[in-house]
């Protein structure tokens, strides 16, 4: 499907010729990607625009094959509580969905398949490559084994890593992610049971801890070395208690909006748009915290 350029790209208006990006979820009112994907199209004067889409879990299942009835969509970004079940709705479906249980992006084949991937994961490794850290055959432990923490986890594996360490309050959680990953990857040397950070190249937290004031740290701090990168999923405020620390213990870190901005391209190209980078994107965005 070509798309039709703005005349005025920075004075942009839906049209006849506009295609859809669906934000699907429920509810609606804390979805950030309208306020980044939108000042971007008509930064880059491409005529598409990202709805946010409220819908109920009963509904869904109809509601996504309805959608994608339509003859100006483009592809469909998919949020909670949606993430798990769209993986049994989709006709084809990619090794990150497999490990991820989750599917979070879907487009529509010129044949009329849906297919469906996850780039959660993919854009917080993409933000660690661009800081440096070398991700081939690095040894990384994962704090928290849901949604966010089983893309994070699929997509390292995917780069590359010699070793995966998962920790979860929900041991078995952890221990479903570690079998998934051993089934598509088993040169990965996969563990689970302990969230001792000392000695690994890459500390991610994938768990809510910092969402509020005074949440616990998810791992002992004073176990982390100078050497070791340390990410954050947590986007409600730029610096965390848990990243803070890490900062002052010598460590290189990633921010949680990191990952939302730079899994953006990722979406941008699967979805056959122009992509951009994530400077960009930030330059352009209209977010509010």
């Amino acid at each position: 499907m070509p798309l039709t350029p703005m005349t005025h790209a920075k004075s942009a208006t839906i049209n006849g010729h506009t295609e859809l990006i669906a934000h699907i979820g429920y509810p609606t009112h804390s979805f950030k990607s309208p306020m980044i994907y939108n000042p971007y199209f008509e930064h880059a004067g491409v005529n598409a625009v990202v709805v946010p889409m409220g819908c109920q879990a009963a509904d869904y299942p109809d509601f996504l094959r309805s959608v994608f009835r339509l003859t100006n969509i483009r592809g469909a970004l998919i949020t909670m509580p949606h993430k798990v079940v769209t993986v049994d709705l989709l006709d084809d479906v990619t090794p990150a969905v497999r490990v991820a249980g989750a599917c979070n992006a879907v487009r529509r084949t010129p044949d009329g398949r849906l297919q469906g991937d996850n780039f959660d994961g993919e854009g917080f490794v993409r933000g660690v490559r661009l800081k440096g850290l070398q991700v081939v055959g690095a040894r990384a432990l994962v704090v928290g084994c849901g949604g966010v923490g089983c893309a994070i986890a699929a997509s390292l594996a995917a780069a590359g890593v010699n070793a995966i360490h998962l920790f979860d309050v929900n041991t078995d959680t952890a221990n479903a992610l570690a079998q998934r990953l051993t089934a598509h990857y088993p040169s990965i040397s996969t563990h689970t049971g302990s969230n001792d950070p000392a000695g690994f190249d890459l500390v991610v937290n994938a768990t809510p801890m910092g969402m509020n004031e005074g949440d616990p740290l998810p791992v002992d701090v004073t176990r982390l070395q100078p050497h070791t990168f340390v990410g954050e999923v947590v986007m409600r405020m730029e610096m965390t208690a848990f990243l803070s620390a890490a900062l002052a213990r010598g460590c290189r870190v990633q921010v949680g909006t990191d990952m939302l901005f730079e899994q953006i391209p990722a979406y941008l190209e699967y979805f056959g748009l122009p992509t951009t980078t994530a400077k960009v994107l930030r330059s352009v965005a209209r977010l509010s915290y």
